[in-house]
């Protein structure tokens, strides 16, 4: 079987200043997608999929970008370009289906719906129109009318934090040497609901997703005609007509037995919505209850600033609310090319003042001047201790920080860094010589995504409400292109 393969990753969050351009994203064309066979990503598991069902992979494009601002439309029209010019001439010679690894929340300076948009260009293409297109998704994608009625069979990640972005694409693979093997061509039915939830309400180990994602295995095991049922937490931190809780089918049967699935879940989704508006405490109300410190590590959870959500990660609201409150034995990561390059000169154990972070965001009391004393200067380049990680999803068996620095003010100690790095794997700060259970305190920039790294370290886990762009408070947020009415909005 011939089964052309493509990516396009990225989680577009509209209300940030700036855009992302085509420089931010990671580019592999052709064979060079084959590089990822048997890593820990997506890509990686469809690859070795296809090995083992006897497929000829077909590499066309794989665009793929950390969380981050509104895409430049250059950046789609690139992508299309390269995947078209070496989709086209495989088309031509006949292809027996599509895969598809995606994200699911992109938008762009032109098009709120990217994934949309380009799924349709996709089935425009001559020789497309009845191939079968897969595919798999991050469970925070904001899916859209468009993405159902131009594929097949779409197969959201199941697990936040993404602990199954790997796994998920397989089953995805799986369903498609089904289709092949046996003629069966599944179509996607599509609900969405009147809801928007924070980053903060959608794991699922806590309600309301646990609830919803148990139904939606009881639903699949309800017979052979439901190929996949996916429960999509949407991306609160995107402005379109699509943003927010929807569900997918990927059926064989009639659209009425699928409507009445997703019925049942949407009627939870409601009953249940009060529990996904998670929002936090104010941090100097949390922080002043933690001195004298209580035993073992407390992980103080900073959502305002989660880089899994596209913040900048150089927010200082929870270094300064530290600092404040005199925490002893902390550490906190920022991210700060800027300083990195100023100590990058200067020897070890020299000590120097010079302005932390806040240089990204408005939202941030801006930078904070600190006398520093120089730890450690290291490459940035890490493998990652937990191939199943939110991270593994994202970039595979490893990732660069960039040049980084260990820097000490009185009782914390900073990593700075120069690429933002999502909190989601403690090679992080193993690889800077830091051991993250030798301290008392350690804020992270992120919402859900942490728990799989940090959970097994962690004494208690405090989540403080500080200045920054990803706002657990969705009510704040300037939305103009939601749907209305929608809760909790209305």
């Amino acid at each position: 079987m011939r089964v052309l393969i493509a990516g396009l990753f990225h989680e577009t969050h509209t209300f940030l200043d700036g855009t992302t351009g085509l420089a931010d994203f990671e580019v592999r064309l052709g064979d060079e997608l084959l590089a990822s066979a048997g890593d820990a990503s997506p890509l990686g598991g469809v690859l070795e999929a296809a090995k083992g069902f006897g497929w000829t992979i077909l590499p066309t494009a794989d665009f793929r970008a950390s969380p981050s601002a509104t895409v430049r439309d250059e950046v789609v029209e690139t992508f299309w370009r390269e995947f078209r010019q070496r989709a086209e001439p495989e088309l031509a010679r006949g292809v027996d289906g599509i895969y598809l690894v995606l994200h699911g929340a992109m938008a762009s300076e032109s098009l709120p719906d990217v994934e949309g948009e380009l799924l349709a260009r996709l089935r425009a293409l001559p020789g497309v129109g009845r191939v079968p297109v897969f595919g798999v998704f991050d469970l925070h994608a904001n899916f859209s009318p468009a993405m159902a009625r131009h594929t097949n069979c779409l197969v959201a990640y199941r697990e936040n934090p993404h602990t199954d972005g790997r796994e998920s694409a397989v089953r995805a693979a799986t369903m498609l040497q089904r289709c092949l093997t046996t003629g069966e061509v599944p179509h996607m039915v599509f609900e969405p609901t009147p809801i928007v939830w924070p980053p903060t309400g959608t794991g699922t180990a806590s309600e309301p997703m646990r609830g919803l994602e148990t139904l939606a295995r009881r639903i699949e095991s309800g017979g052979s005609e439901i190929w996949s049922a996916s429960v999509i937490a949407g991306f609160s931190f995107a402005d379109t007509p699509d943003t927010g809780v929807s569900f997918i089918v990927s059926t064989t049967g009639s659209d009425a037995d699928a409507r009445t699935a997703l019925a049942e879940l949407s009627s939870l989704a409601l009953r249940t919505k009060e529990l996904g508006n998670v929002t936090e405490p104010p941090v100097d109300g949390v922080l002043a209850k933690l001195v004298p410190a209580p035993p073992g590590l407390s992980v103080l959870v900073e959502p305002s600033d989660n880089i899994g959500g596209g913040a900048p990660g150089d927010g200082t609201g929870l270094l300064r609310a530290m600092l404040k409150h005199r925490l002893p034995n902390c550490a906190i990561a920022i991210s700060d090319a800027a300083v990195v390059a100023q100590l990058a000169a200067l020897p070890i154990g020299v000590r120097v003042t010079l302005p932390i972070g806040g240089k990204a965001s408005r939202l941030d009391a801006g930078p904070l001047p600190l006398e520093l004393e120089l730890i450690s200067l290291r490459d940035g380049h890490f493998k990652l201790e937990d191939k199943q990680s939110h991270l593994a999803s994202m970039c595979g068996d490893a990732f660069d920080m960039g040049p980084c620095a260990v820097v000490r003010h009185g009782e914390v100690t900073i990593l700075l860094t120069s690429r933002k790095t999502p909190p989601f794997d403690l090679g992080q700060w193993r690889s800077q010589g830091l051991e993250p259970k030798n301290f008392s305190f350690i804020g992270v920039k992120a919402a859900v995504a942490h728990r799989r790294a940090y959970d097994g370290i962690a004494a208690r886990m405090l989540w403080v409400d500080t200045p920054g762009p990803c706002t657990s408070n969705v009510r704040s947020l300037p939305y103009r292109r939601i749907r209305r009415p929608v809760f909790p909005l209305d």
